[in-house]
C-alpha cells in the first residue's frame, strides 16, 4: 500500500516533516525529552555528537555513549506532540521513504522517556526517581486510535471513570517491562496519570474556576487492590500507547520534582533531572 503525500508528507531533502530527519539520523535507542534545553542535558555526557538538526521544538542529537550511538529528541510538551513524534519515528525505520510503502520487516525501537512528574502520595519525596509501569491516559489521543487494551487494564479504565466522576473513559496501558528490568536497580516503579493540560487537568486553580476540584483528590485515594497512582504528568500514556501500536519497547522515568500532597517543589529541580539523566544512559 503506497502512502499518499498528504498523509505522510515529507521535506523537498527526503526527510520526514516536523522532525526533519532522515532515516540515518537516528539510533537504535532513543532518548526523548520535553524541554528543547534538555536535549543538551544530555548530550554533554556524550563521547561524541555526530549529528545535530532543530526544527520547531524537535531538537535532535545523536552521539555516542560510552561506545553505544544513542539518539535524543525534545518533543515539547503534551501527547499531541508524542503523537507527532512517534508517528514520523516509526516512519524513518518502518516506512520505505522513497516508495511510500510500508517494509516489510519492522524494527523495533527502544525509547526511553525522561521527564519531570509531580507526585500523587505523600510518602513518595521530590527527588525520586520513579518508573511508570502502567500509563492512565486522561487525554483524549487514543479515540481516535484503535487501542487494544487487556481484561485488567479494561476494568481499570471503566473503575476509574466510576470512581473520579469524569464524562470519558480514561485508557490504560502498561509500558516495556523488558526496559523496565533493564533500568530499574534502586528507583521507584509506580503508575502515572497523564493529563491534557498543566493547570485545571493538574487540579491547579489560579484565576479559573476547575470543573473538577476533587480530581487530585480522587487520583490520590483510587487504588484497585494494591494498584495505585502515583505521580502526573503530561506525556507517558501517549509513549505507552504508540509503543503498543506500533511495536516499540517504551518506558517512562520520572524525574519527581514536586509533590502536590505535600506541596512541595525541588529546590534544584535540574539536579533531579541530570542524576536521572546519567542513570538512565548507564543502563540503556
Amino acid at each position: 500500500m503506497k502512502i499518499s503525500e498528504t498523509d505522510l508528507i515529507l521535506n523537498p531533502d527526503g526527510s520526514v516533516y516536523h522532525l526533519n530527519l532522515l532515516p540515518k539520523n537516528i539510533s537504535d535507542t532513543i532518548i526523548a525529552v520535553g524541554d528543547p534545553s534538555r536535549v543538551y542535558m544530555v548530550s554533554q555526557f556524550f563521547d561524541e555528537v555526530e549529528f545535530e538538526m532543530n526544527k520547531r521544538e524537535f531538537i535532535t542529537h545523536v552521539g555516542k555513549y560510552k561506545g553505544k550511538r544513542i539518539t535524543v529528541i525534545s518533543t515539547g510538551i503534551g501527547s499531541d506532540n508524542v503523537e507527532i513524534f512517534f508517528n514520523e519515528l516509526d516512519a524513518l525505520v518502518n516506512i520505505d521513504l522513497k516508495t511510500r510503502e510500508p517494509k516489510s520487516r519492522k524494527k523495533r525501537l527502544k525509547v526511553v522517556r525522561i521527564g519531570t512528574s509531580g507526585a500523587l502520595q505523600e510518602d513518595i519525596p521530590v527527588g525520586t526517581h520513579l518508573l511508570s509501569d502502567y500509563a492512565v491516559g486522561l487525554d483524549n489521543l487514543m479515540n481516535f486510535y484503535d487501542l487494544p487494551m487487556d481484561d485488567f487494564e479494561t476494568g481499570l479504565a471503566h473503575d476509574l471513570q466510576k470512581k473520579t466522576g469524569l464524562p470519558f473513559m480514561p485508557y490504560v496501558v502498561r509500558g516495556s517491562e523488558a526496559l523496565r528490568n533493564q533500568i530499574e536497580n534502586e528507583m521507584q516503579i509506580g503508575n502515572t496519570v497523564t493529563c491534557p493540560g498543566f493547570y485545571a487537568p493538574q487540579g491547579r486553580e489560579l484565576r479559573l474556576p476547575i470543573r473538577f476540584p476533587q480530581l487530585l483528590e480522587d487520583l490520590n485515594y483510587y487504588h484497585k487492590g494494591d494498584f495505585w497512582l502515583t505521580n502526573f504528568e503530561m506525556e507517558t500514556s501517549a509513549y505507552y500507547a504508540f509503543g503498543r501500536l506500533l511495536g516499540h519497547e517504551v518506558l517512562s522515568a520520572n524525574a519527581i520534582i514536586a509533590n502536590r500532597i505535600k506541596n512541595k517543589f525541588a529546590k534544584d529541580p535540574n539536579k533531579v533531572v541530570e542524576s536521572l539523566i546519567k542513570k538512565v544512559l548507564d543502563r540503556i
